[in-house]
């Protein structure tokens, strides 16, 4: 239940500016015992004011005219807290003072800056991204409604503490459907989105200070998960007879050996592939996550599942390599990949990026550099995050050097494991 901000009026004079013997006259006005006073523009001798009522004593012109004034500014600022209280706005001292002076009344709203946000950025941002734009816009209403009791508040508002416990709510708040509680990384995500929100409003001058400046967002460091090549192959080898299991089983596969993203891969057509200096056949794209170009040489698995697909009628009829197919559905179909073949990795089509990335290229001694440059990547430091220690590659490359340096030599594994 929603509780009333307690507000009050007091109209008071103000004796230590007295001057020509008369007091200038003030109105307090104090909403959850926190104040903000205004000058009526008046003045009284001090002997005729009557403190109690709050107005000038007698019948006198001058008294009566001071007293309808005052009445009238009383009945004002009356008004406005009611409209404020009816549009569930969140209602500070400060505030009715302001609506009353007229100050910000032009003053943008956090709502308004959303609402402008993902109406003019949703035809230049991916249908994906601006989803979860619309996720965090929900956050933020619920965490005005249910903290501040208020459905928005001037972007002047807006503080640290308001970012702090915006973070907390959303870590904390207990979704009533079967969604998970958002963690720490998802959280810092839903955060990263609204200071992107607010950083447009610094570029408009909607907004002076920036309210991000002293706080600092907080990951947790992740391994990124991919598939061993036991698994990779374990799939690779699975036939099923449910079509749409083996479709979205090949686009994974496909994925695995060219790193292509959903996104890309769904786009490909005809026209992206090129048959090389080298005499084989390369995939040129650009990846539509950041506009850079991609340069693929395909591996024999990714061009038998486009040998596989070139006759297909919805294919065709869309003028692309592949029939296309929601990524949510995607998505959902591999989980029953995933179980028809005994892996309980959370398995998700971004998976297959990071499985090429570690296991297909990595592991088997592509360079970084070639890695980077094959996926797309702006920068080798965001490649680098593939590049753990995978046991595999390891011990090959210890083997190796085993060999070359003790080539005479015998494993003492026996005897350790005697001696154990």
């Amino acid at each position: 239940m929603q509780v009333q901000p307690s507000f009050s009026l007091l109209f008071w004079i103000n004796r230590t500016k007295i001057k020509n013997n008369k007091a200038p006259i003030y109105v307090r006005i104090t909403v959850n015992g926190k104040r903000a006073e205004i000058s009526v523009k008046r003045s009284v001798e001090p002997e005729n004011w009557n403190t109690e009522k709050g107005l000038v004593k007698g019948t006198k012109e001058e008294a009566r005219s001071i007293n309808n004034y005052i009445e009238q500014i009383r009945l004002q600022l009356h008004n406005i807290y009611q409209k404020l209280s009816i549009e569930k706005q969140l209602i500070t001292a400060e505030l009715i003072k302001n609506t009353y002076l007229g100050v910000g009344q032009n003053e943008h709203t956090l709502m308004n800056l959303i609402e402008y946000h993902n109406t003019q950025l949703k035809d230049s941002l991916e249908p994906g991204t601006m989803k979860n734009y619309y996720t965090t816009q929900k956050y933020v209403e619920m965490f005005l409604k249910s903290q501040l009791k208020t459905n928005d508040i001037f972007l002047s508002q807006l503080s640290y503490k308001f970012i702090v416990d915006f973070e907390y709510f959303i870590k904390h708040y207990q979704p009533l459907d079967h969604h998970k509680p958002c963690g720490q990384n998802t959280t810092m995500k839903h955060i990263e989105r609204f200071r992107k929100m607010i950083n447009l409003s610094i570029k408009f001058e909607w907004l002076e200070k920036d309210p991000f400046i002293k706080f600092k967002p907080v990951f947790n460091k992740s391994d990124k998960e991919f598939l061993t090549i036991h698994e990779l192959k374990k799939i690779e080898n699975k036939n099923f007879t449910i079509k749409r299991l083996q479709y979205v089983k090949d686009l994974f596969v496909f994925s695995c050996y060219t790193s292509l993203a959903y996104i890309d891969v769904m786009n490909l057509t005809l026209d992206n592939l090129i048959l090389g200096f080298d005499n084989q056949w390369w995939v040129i794209t650009s990846r539509q996550k950041t506009d850079i170009g991609m340069r693929i040489p395909l591996l024999p698995p990714a061009l038998e599942i486009i040998e596989k697909y070139k006759l297909d009628v919805k294919a065709n009829s869309h003028g692309t390599l592949f029939p296309p197919i929601s990524n949510q559905k995607l998505n959902s179909y591999l989980k029953e990949v995933a179980d028809l073949n005994g892996i309980e990795k959370n398995l998700t089509f971004h998976l297959a990026r990071h499985t090429f990335a570690t296991t297909v290229a990595l592991t088997n001694g592509v360079p970084m550099e070639t890695v980077s440059k094959i996926m797309g990547h702006n920068s080798l430091r965001t490649t680098q995050i593939y590049a753990k220690v995978v046991d595999v590659k390891v011990a090959n490359d210890m083997n190796s050097l085993r060999q070359k340096l003790f080539p005479q030599e015998t494993s003492d594994v026996v005897n350790i494991q005697q001696r154990a």
